[in-house]
């Protein structure tokens, strides 16, 4: 394939060769046989982007899940609209949010839809909220696991950890990713790290699976359990070992280092969920009493005091962020969060000037996997009502993109366009002078993954 008359990344207006999988040479070049050519009119020619935290089989099954929090439901009566879904069986709902109405027990939920199972995810990822017939259909499969709370009047259907007996009990199997990858191609995404904390070998031979069949075109790396070790190889990386803290249930302090130990062991840095102040000083300290590990990390660190910023720095610790976090939660946090803690919501800035290696992740389907709505976010620090969060925290668009450019095996370093690398591209309708002031995925030419062109704008439909 030859790539002619593109604003190429470091390098100015060139023609790009790919053969084998890679990068074959860059310069002024003439098309040789039959080979396909892409006339790309000047139009900025990008390593492909990396999404640093997504949970893949999770943004999959979301075009079949009631979105039940914040826009579409910030009240009881709007929940319950939501939930009158057409047909019969079990209604998944994901994203809810306890400013609705609390953290509804099975009772509760019974007086929003009684007739069919229900099951609601909370926006966190690690709580599910059941009603009574869900209750009833999962225990006639399976025996009652710690995580299903109880009181003296039984089980209030809150479901605290569980997500592989919820799917063993469901029978469930992981879902198809042919639709979430296309999705990604289209945004210029040509790698992913997948951070579900219960990621091990089942899913890794899923993840084969998918990328042998042709339903998975990008490259992957999984975060996961310490069993990813022990997965069959195939076409995915092990990725770090993740540690999903919840500031109301903490685990064992000795454990969480022994935890990291046990990773470092295998060779495997961790990735430690950290949404809370609290959180993140726990994780700190479990990291300094276990040793630091190159590649260990702190994922999503989303209140961070400069004092914090300052002990992350001189750990040598990466930061996995969210930029669109503030753009799509933030007018919640500015009516939820402690005003002295508005200033550390997701900071960029100061991590970057701190010298922290900083990278970009989605966390989908808990937010849009979309990496140039993520970008534009993190220049303009702004919610949907437009008010701003940190405005001292912005990035230029080239410290953004920067973001989604970092090596998921190491990300002190930066993807390249040279003869060599892996022909992992992405190509922009326009230079980047002019994307740059746009960054919309609706710029998005094409993409290539290893050589093989996996979207292309001109093929898609009017």
């Amino acid at each position: 394939m030859l790539i002619r008359n593109a604003e190429v990344w470091n390098h100015g207006v060139a023609d790009v060769r790919l053969a084998d999988g890679l990068i074959a040479g860059i310069g002024q070049l003439s098309p040789e046989g039959d080979e396909t050519v892409i006339e790309a009119a000047g139009g900025a020619l990008l390593p492909g982007l990396h999404d640093h935290h997504i949970h893949l089989a999770g943004l999959a099954v979301r075009a079949s899940s009631v979105i039940c929090g914040p826009p579409e439901a910030t009240c009881e009566e709007e929940l319950r609209n939501q939930l009158q879904q057409p047909g019969k069986g079990w209604i998944r709902g994901i994203m809810y949010h306890e400013s609705v109405m609390g953290l509804p027990d099975a009772a509760a939920l019974d007086t929003l839809v009684a007739e069919r199972p229900l099951r609601i995810q909370h926006r966190s990822g690690r709580m599910w909220l059941l009603n009574s017939a869900a209750l009833d259909a999962l225990l006639e499969n399976a025996e009652p696991p710690p995580g299903l709370e109880q009181n003296s009047n039984g089980f209030t259907g809150r479901l605290f950890d569980e997500d592989r007996w919820l799917q063993d009990a469901l029978g469930s199997r992981p879902p198809d990713l042919s639709e979430v990858s296309a999705s990604l191609a289209s945004f210029g995404v040509t790698g992913i790290t997948d951070m579900t904390p219960a990621n091990g070998p089942e899913m890794a031979s899923h993840f084969s699976s998918q990328h042998a069949s042709g339903a998975l075109a990008q490259r992957c790396w999984l975060a996961g359990t310490l069993g990813l070790v022990d997965a069959p190889t195939g076409a995915w990386h092990v990725g770090p070992v993740k540690l999903h803290l919840h500031e109301a249930a903490l685990p064992a302090f000795e454990d969480a280092v022994g935890l990291i130990s046990a990773a470092h062991r295998q060779g495997r840095p961790v990735a430690i969920h950290c949404v809370s102040e609290v959180e993140l000083v726990f994780a700190l300290a479990a990291l300094e009493e276990a040793g630091i590990s190159k590649g260990d990390r702190i994922e999503h660190a989303s209140v961070a005091s400069l004092e914090l910023v300052d002990r992350i720095a001189a750990l040598d610790i990466h930061v996995c962020a969210q930029p669109q976090f503030v753009e799509e939660r933030g007018d919640r946090y500015l009516e939820d969060v402690e005003t002295r803690h508005l200033p550390d919501l997701y900071r960029l800035r100061s991590l970057a000037e701190a010298g922290i290696c900083l990278a970009g992740g989605s966390d989908a389907p808990f937010a849009s996997p979309d990496p140039w709505a993520a970008m534009a976010a993190a220049v303009s620090r702004t919610t949907r009502e437009g008010r701003e969060i940190g405005p001292d925290e912005a990035l230029t668009p080239e410290e953004a993109l920067a973001l989604y450019l970092k090596k998921p095996g190491d990300l002190s370093q930066q993807q390249k366009l040279a003869p060599g690398q892996p022909a992992d591209l992405c190509l922009l309708v326009y230079p980047w002078k002019d994307a740059r002031t746009r960054l919309s995925s609706g710029d998005v030419r094409a993409t290539i993954v290893s050589g093989r062109l996996v979207h292309d704008l001109v093929d898609e439909a009017p």
